[in-house]
């Protein structure tokens, strides 16, 4: 008998601490219950829900009560108790404009059944503010003569651009300084003749076969100056970038170019003679390097501009 009626109570134990761990609630605190006009104070929102459905907050009203309203809210914060259980807190920042007592309504809840859960009231006293206390009321100011400076007459633009407006006059005064200095004492430089590429290689050529380098045992020397001035007539001559180029990307480029294509075979030679020279370290005969400098002056040669014959017309304008 004893045990049945122990495990009657047990079971119903059990029964009452599971609705009780299921249900949903929800309380309010207020941090101050009195404030002045214009003043703030924070309801503090606690919700003890299911973790797995929780509750839903019914919305906030931007107005509590007339004279009370919602000044701002936080988005909430969620922590576990544990046994599935979960408690949301959330901040209400209530503000009044009018003095007076007001009780705040409930907040609400929907809970996972569909109940609806409301909870408790808080009570908010509203006091005016004290205007005797206010006596110290300064009148309006005199006007004051302020003293102006010599900025204050300058415009805002010119002070916006002071900069780029004394850059360019600096330019101008400059282009004027050059102008009478030069040009009104007949004074101008003129732009100095550009030798042709032709000429430049020629004259080049003919200074390296004088200085007789391979007889003094320079061959080296020899064929550096001798590639480079095959390097710097093919850059100013057909704009091949030789200067930055290995040998094989040299005979690439004369190659695919249609005036020097006919003559890579002398470039060839000398790049060939050259290379032995300068990186296997081989002594060439005189042979070679004879035949390396003709090869040179050959393709200078065979790529000479061809001077156009003057028209008729453009002979009677230079007589005339």
């Amino acid at each position: 008998m004893l045990r049945n009626l122990f495990l009657s109570i047990t079971l119903m134990l059990a029964s009452i601490a599971g609705v009780a761990a299921g249900r949903s609630t929800v309380t309010v605190a207020i941090d101050s219950v009195h404030i002045i006009m214009g003043g703030v104070t924070t309801m503090h929102v606690n919700i003890v829900t299911d973790g797995q459905t929780p509750a839903t907050l019914v919305d906030i009203p931007d107005v509590f009560v007339d004279g009370v309203e919602l000044h701002s809210q936080t988005a909430g914060d969620t922590v576990s108790l544990g046994s599935g259980r979960i408690e949301i807190k959330k901040d209400l920042v209530l503000q009044s404009f009018d003095s007076g007592l007001y009780v705040i309504p409930p907040v609400k809840i929907v809970a996972p059944t569909g109940e609806t859960i409301a909870s408790n009231t808080v009570t908010l006293k509203v006091y005016p503010v004290n205007v005797d206390s206010l006596v110290n009321i300064h009148p309006y100011a005199d006007v004051s003569t302020v003293d102006r400076k010599l900025l204050d007459y300058v415009p805002d633009w010119v002070i916006d651009w002071g900069i780029w407006i004394l850059l360019v006059l600096a330019v101008i005064a400059i282009g004027i300084y050059i102008w009478y200095k030069w040009l009104r004492r007949g004074k101008v430089p003129k732009p100095k003749k550009v030798e042709p590429p032709y000429n430049v290689a020629i004259r080049e050529l003919g200074v390296l076969r004088e200085e007789h380098l391979c007889e003094m045992g320079r061959e080296k020397e020899y064929y550096t100056r001798l590639t480079e001035i095959l390097r710097v007539y093919l850059d100013r001559r057909f704009g091949i970038n030789a200067m930055e180029m290995t040998s094989s990307q040299i005979i690439d480029a004369i190659r695919s170019n249609s005036e020097t294509s006919p003559s890579q075979d002398l470039v060839k030679r000398v790049l060939e003679i050259a290379d032995f020279v300068k990186f296997a370290k081989v002594r060439p005969l005189p042979a070679d390097n004879t035949a390396a400098f003709e090869s040179a002056l050959q393709f200078v040669e065979d790529t000479k501009p061809v001077e156009r014959p003057e028209t008729p017309a453009e002979n009677n304008a230079s007589q005339k």
